[in-house]
């Protein structure tokens, strides 16, 4: 019998070819009613999906000689596993539909709905125009392509913004790197949040600038320090009226003096300030290869002994806080912080003595 011919055998006589031929037959009955069934366990929900996906593969393996029918078997699989989240599947299974016959609209519009899940916008697109061009009418492809669009706008816009975030934190270390400032472990951003130093057109960085006050455990904050500004101007704004707290009336303009901690920090490696200068933007969760150059690397050992002591270093206010911020001893903790202590203050000579330590 022709059953039991050998692959790839020709049929020679009548009686196999008529024994084909049943065989054929069998198998597309077979196929037909496992396809059937597969879509009755569609329609039973949920908890039978899994059992459609057999139906299907089953009817699949009977491999009918229908391209056309084999195609809507391989798009049925594609519809559950879509169903089920296994989109790389229905991607595979699509695929396979659309070989076998590339008019099969149904293939395409399931290609599509996968690799959305699969976040793959150019090719969703592909498929997506493909199937207008075999169904210009077809509603359901016109309403997903619109998506596609939109979010491939949105996916382009996002890349910008982080190429811009990258640029602008990349354009800061340089700015930093050229001047030989140190920049620590971030300090004190639940006073500051996440407020990072600006490079502007001309080069210039503009600084914010945390004011802290030891005595009292209170904070004044500093929008924009350009770092070619002197101290007192902007001492001279912040002091210009009595601050609400003070009711000894110590903290004026004249009794006023300004210090920064230091021997309590190490500089920090550039990939770290790059991921600092990244942190609230479109790039934050990027992950960036930096190297290390000598001379951070050398600044490090220079500052391996910081033990968590502090010594404090008073600020002449007729300097610039650029000539301040590259004093050999001082490490930015992100933003420049400095101490605002009241000569008139019974305070004053217990911060002096060095026996008061940073509790904020």
């Amino acid at each position: 019998m022709a059953l039991w011919m050998e692959a790839g055998a020709e049929p020679k006589t009548e009686s196999e070819m008529v024994d084909l031929d049943a065989i054929a037959a069998l198998k597309e009955s077979a196929a037909i009613e496992l396809k059937e069934k597969g879509n009755e366990y569609v329609k039973k929900g949920k908890r039978h999906y899994k059992d459609a996906v057999d139906c299907y593969t089953r009817a699949i393996n009977q491999k009918v000689p229908s391209d056309s029918d084999n195609s809507t078997l391989y798009a049925n699989r594609a519809h559950v596993n879509l169903l089920l989240g296994n989109y790389r599947r229905a991607l595979s299974d699509s695929e396979e539909a659309i070989k076998l016959c590339p008019t099969n609209v149904k293939a395409y519009y399931r290609a599509v709905k996968a690799c959305l899940s699969l976040n793959l916008l150019e090719e969703a697109k592909t498929y997506c125009e493909t199937g207008l061009e075999k169904d210009p009418g077809n509603e359901e492809l016109k309403r997903l392509n619109q998506k596609i669009d939109s979010q491939i706008m949105e996916c382009r816009k996002r890349e910008a913004e982080v190429s811009d975030a990258v640029a602008a934190a990349k354009g800061l270390l340089s700015a930093i790197e050229d001047r030989k400032l140190k920049i620590g472990k971030a300090m004190y951003q639940e006073l500051t949040g996440l407020k990072k130093p600006i490079l502007d057109k001309n080069n210039i960085l503009h600084w914010p600038v945390l004011l802290l006050y030891a005595e009292v455990m209170s904070s004044d904050f500093i929008e924009d320090f350009c770092e070619t500004d002197m101290f007192s101007a902007h001492l001279d704004t912040v002091f210009s009226e009595p601050l609400p707290w003070d009711t000894n009336n110590n903290y004026t303009r004249d009794a006023i003096e300004l210090y920064y901690e230091v021997g309590s920090a190490v500089p920090t490696s550039r990939s770290r300030i790059l991921k600092y200068f990244l942190e609230g933007t479109a790039a934050a969760n990027v992950d960036l290869e930096c190297d290390e150059d000598s001379a951070a690397a050398t600044s490090n050992q220079n500052f391996s002994t910081g033990d968590g002591s502090s010594k404090w270093m008073e600020v002449n206010e007729r300097r610039t806080l650029h000539d301040v911020l590259k004093e050999p001893n001082m490490i930015i903790p992100g933003i420049p912080v400095f101490f605002v202590i009241s000569k008139t203050s019974s305070f004053y000579q217990v911060f002096k003595s060095g026996k008061w330590t940073p509790g904020f």
